[in-house]
C-alpha cells in the first residue's frame, strides 16, 4: 500500500473493519471533514482498493481478461482437402475468442475471474454471457452493442486437425474505444493481473499499457495473430508478460526466423529489450522460450496426441497465469501452461471439458524430463 497517503490508509482500515461505515461516521472517527473522506474514497476506488458502492473489497487474487468473445465454427475434413470444390466435413460450433477462452480456463482452474468484452445485441451475444455466468465469471463490465453483430470465426481443419484456413468477422471490436477503459478503471485497478488480447484496437491497447504504468495490477498481453500483433506499440514498456508465437514475434521485431528453438530464445530476449518485463515465445512442437527476470530458458514441448489444436495457445496462457497467481515463478508457470495447452489439443473442444485444478494435477507427471 505504498501508493496510499496516511489519511487514505486510515480510511481503508476503517472500511476493512466495517464495510457498512458511512462517510460521516468515518469522518468523525478520523477528525476529518466528510468531503475529505469522500475524496479519499474516490481515490481508493481509482487505485483498486475498493469496488464501487458499498465499499466491496476486491478478491485477494483476481484476474480480469479483456478482448475477444467469438462464436467459433470449426469444420474438420473427413478426407484430404481439395480446393475449389465441396469437401465433406464434420462441423462443430463452440464459443471462442482468445480472452474469452483464457477467462473460462482460468475460472475452471479456480481463479477468481472477470471478463470484459463487447458483444452484439443478438442471440449469440446473449449465449456467450449466459455461458460465462454459468462458469462463475463476472461479466458485469461487458458492453452490448446494437451496431454490429457478435464476432464470428470459422476454421477449416484437415483430417489431422491442423488449421488450413481461418476466416473471421471481428469488426465489432473496433467499437471498443479507449474511453471505455476510464469507465471500468476501478474494476481493472482492483485486479491482480489483467490479461488483454490484440483483438482490441491499437489505440485501446496503447491506452491500457500507458495506464498500467501507474497502476498496481500486472499486465499480460497475447498477440493473437501476426496481423494483430502489429497493433502493439513499438515501446512495450508497461507489459509485464507478453505471449507470442515465433512468427508473431519475428514479425513485430522485423527479424528473419530460423528452424530451431534458439530462434524463440533470441526473440524472447528481443521482446524484453523492446520493453516487455518478461516474454514467452512458443514454437509448436519445438517447445517454448521464457525470458524472465533471471535470464532466458527453453523447455521442450509436451508430447501430445492431438485431436484439435484450436484453443491450445489460450489454454497455455491461462495455465501460466493461474500458476503465477498461485505463487510460482514464470519459468515453472509457463511449463504448466504448456502442459495445459497440450491437454487441450487432445480434446475436441477449445476449452477442455474435463478441466479443473485436480485434472491438471493428475497430468503433471507428463512434464517429467
Amino acid at each position: 500500500m505504498e501508493d496510499l497517503g496516511a489519511q487514505e490508509a486510515a480510511v481503508l482500515e476503517i472500511i476493512k473493519e466495517n464495510p457498512f461505515a458511512g462517510q460521516q461516521e468515518i469522518a468523525t472517527m478520523l477528525g476529518l471533514a466528510r468531503s475529505t473522506v469522500a475524496a479519499h474514497i474516490v481515490q481508493l476506488m481509482q487505485k483498486g482498493y475498493i469496488l464501487g458502492r458499498g465499499y466491496v473489497m476486491p478478491a485477494s487474487s483476481r484476474a480480469v481478461c479483456i478482448g475477444g468473445a467469438v462464436l467459433d465454427r470449426k469444420y474438420r475434413a473427413r478426407t484430404p482437402l481439395v480446393f475449389e470444390t465441396s469437401n465433406p466435413v464434420d462441423g462443430l460450433r463452440s464459443l471462442g475468442g482468445v480472452a474469452r477462452n483464457v477467462a473460462e480456463n482460468l475460472a475452471l482452474l479456480g481463479t477468481t475471474t472477470s471478463f470484459v468484452s463487447i458483444v452484439g445485441d443478438d442471440e449469440t451475444g446473449r449465449a456467450i454471457l449466459k455461458h460465462m455466468r454459468d462458469r462463475g465469471i463476472d461479466v458485469s463490465q461487458v458492453i452490448t452493442s446494437g451496431e454490429r453483430p457478435t464476432a464470428e470465426y470459422a476454421a477449416i481443419l484437415d483430417p489431422q486437425g491442423e488449421l488450413v484456413l481461418g476466416i473471421a468477422d471481428m469488426s465489432i471490436f473496433d467499437l471498443f474505444a479507449p474511453s471505455y477503459l476510464d469507465r471500468i478503471w476501478p474494476h481493472l485497478a482492483a485486479a491482480t493481473w489483467v490479461f488483454a488480447d490484440c483483438n482490441l484496437p491499437a489505440e485501446t491497447l496503447s491506452a491500457l499499457i500507458a495506464k498500467r504504468r501507474g497502476a498496481r495490477f500486472k499486465l499480460a498481453i497475447d498477440a493473437v495473430s501476426t496481423p494483430k500483433a502489429a497493433r502493439l506499440p513499438k515501446d512495450l514498456t508497461g507489459i509485464d508478460l507478453l505471449f507470442m508465437n515465433i512468427d508473431e514475434a519475428n514479425s513485430i521485431l522485423q527479424r528473419k526466423g530460423h528452424e530451431t528453438i534458439d530462434d524463440a530464445r533470441d526473440a524472447a530476449v528481443a521482446l524484453q529489450l523492446a520493453g516487455a518485463r518478461e516474454a514467452v515465445v512458443t514454437m509448436g512442437s519445438r517447445g517454448i522460450a521464457v525470458a524472465g527476470t533471471e535470464g532466458v530458458r527453453t523447455f521442450p514441448a509436451v508430447h501430445a496426441k492431438p485431436v484439435d489444436i484450436t484453443g491450445a495457445g489460450d489454454a497455455m496462457i491461462a495455465g501460466t497465469l493461474h500458476r503465477i497467481l498461485s505463487g510460482e515463478d514464470t519459468y515453472g508457470a509457463a511449463r504448466t501452461g504448456a502442459l495445459l495447452g497440450t491437454l487441450t489439443t487432445e480434446s475436441a473442444a477449445s476449452v477442455h471439458t474435463e478441466l479443473s485444478e485436480r485434472f491438471l494435477q493428475a497430468n503433471m507427471h507428463r512434464l517429467a524430463g
